[in-house]
């Protein structure tokens, strides 16, 4: 008799399932899950670490450090996501911010790399020409990221991580 109740059971279950799918669409992602079986992300994450260490980064920036556009938050994001120095200390993503910072402060060629992504993504948020730094002229007063303004949030971010 209790064969006969988990039969009954059984079959209200794969009929309850037959009519929940019957209105979607099968996904590659379904199959996945699927092919994995019951439980598969138990205790795991669904999102990936990579992700992860990209999102704990992002956060980081949004509540340390000053920019009100959001345009440098953005292109340090973007330099970093996917890149050995993050992939490298995905256990401990700041890592990777910082020596990303330091790289990019030891370069002169890589801060002003920097600036100017900055402005070109300013320039593209606020619907206005980037203002650039060009050698023998004057700074713009308008600029809101000079390679000094950088350099300095750039040594902000590893003073505050490093201690």
């Amino acid at each position: 008799m209790n064969d006969e109740a988990d039969k009954n059971h059984s079959e209200a279950g794969a009929e309850l399932d037959r009519e929940i799918r019957q209105g979607r669409k099968f996904t590659p992602q379904e199959a996945l899950a699927r092919l994995a079986g019951p439980g598969a992300m138990k205790g795991a994450s669904p999102v990936s670490p990579v992700i992860q260490a990209e999102t704990e980064i992002g956060n980081w920036l949004r509540s340390h450090v000053s920019d009100p556009v959001g345009a440098l938050h953005f292109v340090l994001q973007r330099n970093l996501k996917g890149s050995e120095l993050l992939l490298e200390n995905l256990a401990q993503p700041l890592t990777g911010l910082v020596d990303y910072c330091r790289s990019v402060l030891a370069s002169d060629f890589l801060l002003d790399e920097l600036v100017r992504e900055t402005d070109v993504e300013w320039g593209q948020r606020m619907d206005e020409r980037p203002h650039f730094e060009r050698e023998g002229f004057p700074l713009n007063p308008g600029d809101p990221y000079t390679a000094e303004s950088v350099r300095l949030t750039l040594s902000e971010v590893v003073d505050q991580l490093t201690t």
